[in-house]
């Protein structure tokens, strides 16, 4: 009796061994049969072909959305770049100064700054804000007391001398560089006098009126609108005498290995400096240019989205009419012993697989494209006749482009999540699919 109870018992676990194994065995096998069938309702049929036709636009439209978002966010992240080197040709990275605005022991302050990680250069600075005379002619000027030799690590690497340079820039010389378009404004040349007319501070806290006259020595462009139509360079010897400010100085301006990193660097160096000095930053002082580039960027990516939605739809359009075709089909399978979820999961794959499909290739062509973007844009030119950013009147003559892994990974990751949203509601239409209602005819 025990023996065949025991055998019994035997029996029963091998028995539910066997079910379990079974029932997973066959779950592996309905999620092959998904696998298979949705795959399968990708393939053309003789009388689904204007679906076929639908889902291969849809396909279509998902990677030229999401090429021309690759595409158009690394011009805007070229131009951005092309942008701040160009703004930061004439000003530093940040710079320090007292908090009466200006520095009495500034040469100290300028080998502190020097010695500190990640800087590179740093120069003393004096900034003027007043007028240029030459004839009648009368135009704001911003002027920038510097010197030459210090000058030469902030900003000779990427300013364009067009006649002189930085050493024409001698102490007591009255010696003036103009940028490019502030010298065609007043139409000089090299030799010509100007006079500068600079509100100097008195001691009673009034303003008086200070003239120098000057000769210009050069001419510079730094590739920005508003340094070249307004920004002058004297010594730092003739600008301290014009404002009376002896042996001090405006500010101490550094430049970094990584101007990226300024901000940090900046409010470093005022905590090492002490509660004397202050401190900023490019992002502060030019923070507006910036905030329009994101602004315009995000603008951008919005209306470009556009057409991933629009080719989402035609998912949505083309199961819907997969799953009117195939509703025999479905009630059938229903029939055989799948479930509601096993019908959502066929045509979840149908229209994942068109989505993701479409993201690949977009990401391939868009990434292609914005590497090869200044290669391309000269052969469209040639073809079409015609040149997008013509010299005579654009500072960038060729459209730049800065490829960033961030921006790939994100779009792709959105258009994955919105295409497969967009599968959704067809497969929930056909899980809902009543087999009883769909055989009876």
């Amino acid at each position: 009796m025990r023996l065949s109870s025991h055998f019994s018992a035997i029996r029963c676990r091998a028995v539910g061994r066997v079910q379990i194994h079974l029932y997973g065995l066959m779950r592996r096998m309905i999620k092959a049969v998904e696998l298979f069938v949705g795959l399968r309702y990708l393939r053309t049929k003789r009388k689904t072909r204007f679906v076929s036709f639908i889902t291969l636009i849809s396909l279509a439209g998902i990677a030229l959305g999401v090429a021309a978002l690759i595409v158009i966010l690394s011009v805007m992240n070229g131009f951005e770049g092309e942008l701040r080197d160009r703004l930061l040709s004439m000003t530093a990275h940040g710079y320090v100064t007292g908090k009466e605005g200006s520095l009495e022991d500034w040469s100290q302050v300028q080998q502190e700054i020097e010695q500190h990680p990640g800087v590179v250069a740093a120069a003393p600075v004096i900034e003027m804000e007043g007028m240029i005379r030459t004839g009648r002619a009368l135009t704001a000027v911003l002027i920038n007391g510097v010197l030459p030799d210090k000058e030469e690590a902030m900003s000779g690497r990427t300013v364009n001398f067009l006649q002189g340079g930085l050493e024409v820039l001698q102490p007591d010389a009255h010696s003036i560089v103009l940028g490019r378009f502030l010298a065609l404004d007043l139409g000089v040349k090299i030799g010509d006098g100007v006079v500068l007319l600079i509100p100097r501070p008195t001691g009673d806290g009034t303003l008086e009126p200070a003239l120098e006259r000057f000769v210009v020595r050069g001419v510079f462009e730094a590739g920005i609108q508003e340094h070249d139509s307004m920004l002058a360079l004297v010594h730092l010897s003739d600008a301290a005498r014009i404002l009376s400010l002896g042996e001090r100085v405006g500010a101490i301006r550094f430049l970094t290995n990584d101007v990226m990193a300024a901000p940090v660097i900046s409010a470093t160096l005022r905590e090492s400096l002490g509660s004397d000095f202050k401190s900023s930053d490019w992002t502060i002082e030019n923070a507006s240019y910036f905030r329009a580039i994101r602004l315009e960027k995000m603008m951008m990516s919005l209306l470009l989205s556009l057409i991933i939605g629009v080719a989402a739809f035609n998912i949505v359009a083309s199961l819907v009419m997969v799953v009117t075709d195939k509703t025999s089909d479905i009630a059938i399978l229903r029939t055989l012993g799948m479930g509601p979820g096993d019908v959502v999961r066929i045509f979840f794959i149908q229209g994942a697989v068109i989505g993701w499909l479409g993201v690949f290739f977009g990401v391939l062509a868009g990434v292609v494209l914005a590497i090869n973007v200044p290669t391309v844009v000269p052969v469209l030119e040639q073809m079409f006749g015609f040149q997008i950013m013509p010299g005579d009147v654009y500072y960038v003559t060729q459209i730049p482009s800065t490829l960033e892994v961030e921006d790939v990974v994100t779009i792709s990751v959105a258009a994955f999540i919105l295409t497969s949203l967009a599968t959704l509601y067809p497969a929930r239409r056909a899980a809902r699919v009543n087999p009883a209602i769909a055989l009876r005819y």
